[in-house]
C-alpha cells in the first residue's frame, strides 16, 4: 500500500533542501553547456539539484522509479508503479541570465495517476503544492477554484516565437487569440507559467512543444484548482512523451480550443 501522504512530506522537505543548494549557489561561478543547441543551456547546478534528487528517492523508496530531464533517473516507458517526473531547474537560462523566473518542479504519479505536484520557485520561497483531492496551495494559503473569465478579459501566457513565422506550427492560428486577448505574458519556465495558471495570476498557458518534466507537477495543480489540461488539439497529454500543451480556466480552456483552435 503506497503511504502517498509520506512520501508528499519527504517530497516538500527535499524540494525546499534543493532550492537552499540553489540558493547558495548564486555567488559561484556556474559551468554552462549546451544541450540541443547554444540556447538549450544545462548548468552544474541543474545535475547537482537532479543527483541530490535521486539520491533522497533512491535511497528512501528503492522500488520507485525516476524520469529526471537531465537524464540521472531510469528509463521509464510505461506509467505503471510510482513514478517521480523531475525538473530540477525549469527555466535555466533565467536561472543564468536573471537568478529568477525559474523552479524546481516534481510531480509524483501512481500506475499513470497524479498524485502530488510541487513547483517550487527558489528564489521566492514560494512552494505550490497539490495532494490529489485536497486541492492547491502557495505555501500554506489555499488556492481557490478557478473563476469564470471571457476571453477578452484573459492574459495567457505565450511565447513570442509562436506568434511569428516558425517550424512547428502555423502562426496565423494563434495571432487571432493574441488580438482577441487582454494581454500576453512569457516567463520563459513552464512550471512557473503552470503554477501562475493555478494561482489564477494568469488565465491559460499556450505552448507548442513541451517535455513531461516541464508540465508533470503542473497539470495535477492545474486539476486540483478546476482548470482544464490538454494538447492544443483537446487531447489529453502523454506522461512520457512531448506534447503540445494548452492549461486554463476551463470555460476559456473550451471557448479557445472550440473557436481557434480546432477549426
Amino acid at each position: 500500500m503506497t503511504n502517498w501522504h509520506e512520501i508528499d512530506q519527504h517530497a516538500k522537505k527535499w524540494i525546499k533542501e534543493a532550492g537552499e543548494i540553489i540558493r547558495s549557489s548564486f555567488e559561484s561561478t556556474l559551468s554552462i553547456q549546451y544541450k540541443s543547441n547554444p540556447n538549450d543551456l544545462v548548468t552544474n547546478m541543474d545535475k547537482e539539484v537532479e543527483q541530490f534528487l535521486i539520491g533522497k528517492i533512491q535511497d528512501t523508496y528503492p522500488g520507485h522509479r525516476i524520469l529526471g530531464e537531465e537524464g540521472y533517473g531510469d528509463e521509464v516507458t510505461d506509467l505503471d508503479g510510482v513514478i517521480w517526473i523531475i525538473d530540477p531547474i525549469d527555466g535555466t537560462m533565467n536561472f543564468v541570465h536573471q537568478q529568477r523566473n525559474f523552479a524546481i518542479s516534481i510531480g509524483i504519479y501512481g500506475d499513470g495517476v497524479g498524485y502530488i505536484g510541487l513547483i517550487y520557485d527558489v528564489v521566492h520561497e514560494e512552494l505550490y503544492h497539490a495532494f490529489k483531492g485536497n486541492g492547491a496551495y502557495m505555501n500554506e494559503v489555499p488556492l481557490p477554484k478557478l473563476d469564470q473569465v471571457k476571453i477578452e478579459e484573459a492574459v495567457i501566457s505565450i511565447n513570442p516565437v509562436w506568434v511569428t513565422e516558425n517550424k512547428r506550427f502555423d502562426h496565423n492560428v494563434i495571432v487571432p487569440i493574441v488580438k482577441k486577448v487582454r494581454g500576453t505574458r512569457s516567463y520563459g519556465s513552464a512550471a512557473i507559467e503552470c503554477a501562475y495558471v493555478a494561482a489564477g495570476r494568469l488565465d491559460a498557458y499556450i505552448t507548442m512543444r513541451l517535455a513531461p518534466w516541464d508540465f508533470a507537477a503542473g497539470i495535477i495543480l492545474i486539476e486540483e484548482v478546476g482548470g482544464s489540461v490538454s494538447t492544443l488539439n483537446g487531447e489529453p497529454l502523454d506522461l512520457i512523451s512531448k506534447n503540445s500543451f494548452f492549461i486554463g480556466e476551463k470555460h476559456l480552456h473550451q471557448h479557445i480550443i472550440e473557436e481557434y483552435l480546432n477549426k
